[in-house]
């Protein structure tokens, strides 16, 4: 291919899927490389939250993808004695980003509808059967090699993200190695379509509002950790941990896998879909930038599975490249913005994925006392606080393109649902946005969009958020993520955008 590109895209599952559409809505021209002739046709990631849902609107793909979205009521862990230790329930909570908390999907599904957005965002050119073989890096961008119908092929492109999955045929080009955070499990994953409830064994302490049925279940039973997640449609899928001296091999054969999901079904029928085996990893690359290519989900990190962020951190990767990318081709943004991304997502990312290997740890627990000693401490701190939600768990960036020190920098915004029904970013658009308390806060920028609390049909919400942090104006970047706060006037805040991001000042 003689056309050189902005960004070539190796890997076109959920995630670099998500980084086409971003980059080509925003009018950068990509190329996304797929090895495989057809997206994987099984269900492999199956949850996400509310801020990918948030992402789904930036990059203009609402529309295909939420009809198949199932809104789920949160997470229970069960303890040793069947009782519930911890609950991050959403039931009857406050929905501030105007979503829910908690989205179960069917990956094939997925993946069509962001393909078949590629037709409605820009210069954006699928290449399936095009293996990845080599790159070449030079001053201003990539030289990417792939082998397609037996022939070796090139391509160029400024920038690459590298999407490909945890085995990363780029990383492992670029002789990156991976940080092991010290947590292996093996575990069978079958997915099933059922045609009728789940049936739980008696679980005491359930609250009121909780529904099993509508919940990601974590059985902490030494006997054998399990987990039960809902689905879209008459999806389920099962996770059970493999028990010492238990083979890979035979966990996956037919009867094994009939009886363990069977005993969840009692007489309802149901299909097994597949079943695997899988080691649960909690592993960070240890640089995700080497010059112009970029790793991204799969590709950087892995996550045990136990509060199903997984897909999340790569979706957050890719919205993070792609509002930089766009600042530096469309706005003239200093390139040198990009080196901001590792900073910004390796500490968040390690913060989610510590929280999960922790609940990993507690979840695999075999000794009967040491489990019965664990529900008692799970207990007792769940009693000390007041409703958490997974939610909780998601730090706010700490570094990179923030302003430092302003009350609430770095923390996902609120999106208000507004009187007529829209939200926040359906009103505001996307891009820069800042908001201010009323007319008095002065500044403005023609790169940004000014957005006045007082005239906002959202009950209050901004003008609350705006009270509770004692500021009087937030300018929010694309990804959603406070850039900083300010008091009185907005000048200075729009001014430190400006330079955080090499630009011309351009205040009023």
């Amino acid at each position: 291919m003689s056309e050189r590109f902005d960004v070539a895209v190796i890997g076109c599952g959920p995630v670099g899927a998500l980084a086409a559409n971003l980059l080509g809505r925003a009018g950068l021209s990509v190329v996304v490389l797929e090895k495989e002739l057809e997206h994987y046709p099984l269900p492999r990631a199956v949850h996400l939250d509310h801020e990918m849902m948030r992402l789904f609107q930036t990059a203009g793909v609402l529309d295909r993808v939420a009809p198949d979205m199932v809104a789920t009521d949160g997470h229970l862990h069960v303890g040793a004695d069947h009782g519930v230790i911890r609950y991050m329930g959403t039931v009857g909570k406050p929905k501030p980003f105007g979503w829910s908390n908690d989205y179960f999907f069917y990956q094939p599904e997925l993946e069509a509808h962001l393909r078949a957005a590629f037709a409605d965002n820009g210069a954006i050119f699928l290449r399936r059967g095009a293996t990845f073989t080599a790159l070449e890096q030079q001053d201003d961008g990539v030289t990417v090699h792939f082998a397609e119908n037996g022939a070796e092929q090139t391509v160029a492109a400024r920038w690459v993200i590298a999407t490909d999955g945890a085995r990363s045929p780029v990383r492992k080009a670029l002789g990156i190695a991976l940080d092991d955070l010290d947590f292996e499990e093996p575990w069978l994953v079958v997915d099933a379509q059922v045609e009728g409830p789940v049936t739980f064994p008696a679980i005491s302490g359930v609250p009121a509002d909780a529904d099993l049925q509508r919940l990601s279940v974590m059985m902490c039973d030494p006997a054998r950790p399990a987990t039960v997640v809902p689905g879209r449609g008459n999806h389920r899928r099962w996770e059970f941990m493999l028990l010492p001296g238990e083979d890979d091999q035979a966990m996956m054969q037919p009867e094994k896998v009939r009886e363990l999901v069977g005993a969840w079904m009692k007489d309802v029928p149901h299909q097994i879909v597949r079943a695997a085996t899988y080691r649960f990893h909690g592993l960070v690359a240890e640089r995700w930038q080497d010059g112009n290519v970029f790793l991204a989900g799969d590709a950087a990190h892995q996550t045990p599975p136990f509060f199903g962020q997984g897909m999340c951190h790569g979706l957050r990767d890719v919205a993070n490249l792609a509002w930089k990318m766009d600042a530096i081709v469309n706005q003239g943004a200093d390139p040198a913005i990009l080196a901001t991304y590792q900073p910004e997502r390796d500490p968040h990312v390690r913060g989610v994925i510590g929280a999960a290997v922790a609940a990993g740890r507690y979840i695999c627990e075999l000794d009967q006392a040491k489990a019965a000693a664990r529900d008692a401490a799970i207990r007792e701190a769940a009693a000390q606080k007041a409703g958490e939600t997974a939610h909780d768990l998601i730090p706010a960036i700490d570094a990179g393109i923030i302003l430092a020190g302003s009350p609430a920098a770095g923390e996902r915004f609120i999106q208000p649902i507004l009187a007529d029904g829209r939200k926040l970013d359906d009103l505001a658009g996307q891009g820069w946005r800042l908001l201010v308390r009323d007319d008095s806060v002065v500044g403005s920028s023609p790169a940004i969009t000014r957005v006045v609390a007082a005239s906002l049909e959202d009950g209050g919400a901004v003008t609350a958020w705006l009270d509770r942090h004692e500021i009087d104006a937030v300018l929010l970047r694309p990804d959603h993520c406070v850039f900083g706060t300010a008091s009185g006037t907005a000048i200075d805040l729009i001014e430190a955008r400006a330079r955080a991001l090499g630009l011309a000042m351009e205040t009023v």
